[in-house]
């Protein structure tokens, strides 16, 4: 861990991070701990601190641990795979779609249970890139196809009534 000014830097065995936080927050290191003093205490300056300490966290957890969102696809004829570093998903268009991984993202596909890991690095990024492999075929509320995060829960509307007579 490197500290300049107001730029920390992060390096571990995922990956290396890099960022620079406002310059109203202090950082300092010292005996391998990371201090972050604020100068007052406004609102705006408390929550600058929080943000401020959640955002290196997020640098320090990534690096070491790295983090994962869970995709789940459902639907009939529905599946996704991966093609080398590519993730290839088959859902209900005319073609399959093809998603490119940004640096720094990985994708495990586990085609018995039709589930996709997206691992990486960098906590927005991973949530960012699920976010878009969501939206290629988001689900829909009446027969639940598409694809949701796993923890997602999809809220299922009746059908058309039929006629009473």
């Amino acid at each position: 861990m490197d500290v300049e000014g107001s730029t920390v830097r992060v390096k571990g065995p995922k990956g290396e991070m890099e960022r620079t936080f406002r310059p109203e927050m202090t950082i300092r290191l010292a005996d391998g701990e990371l201090r972050i003093e604020r100068p007052s205490d406004a609102p705006q300056i408390r929550a600058l601190h929080g943000l401020t300490r959640a955002l290196i966290n997020n640098m320090v957890v990534g690096v070491t641990a790295g983090f994962e969102r869970l995709l789940v696809v459902e639907g009939v004829g529905y599946r996704p795979e991966k093609s080398g570093k590519d993730l290839v998903l088959n859902v209900g268009y005319s073609h399959p779609v093809k998603v490119v991984p940004p640096e720094g993202i990985s994708f495990e596909v586990d085609e018995r249970t039709r589930t996709i890991k997206v691992l990486g690095y960098d906590k927005a990024l991973v949530g960012q890139v699920a976010a878009d492999i969501r939206k290629v075929r988001p689900p829909e509320p009446y027969k639940g196809k598409g694809i949701r995060y796993t923890e997602e829960h999809v809220r299922r509307k009746a059908g058309k009534a039929g006629k009473v007579t």
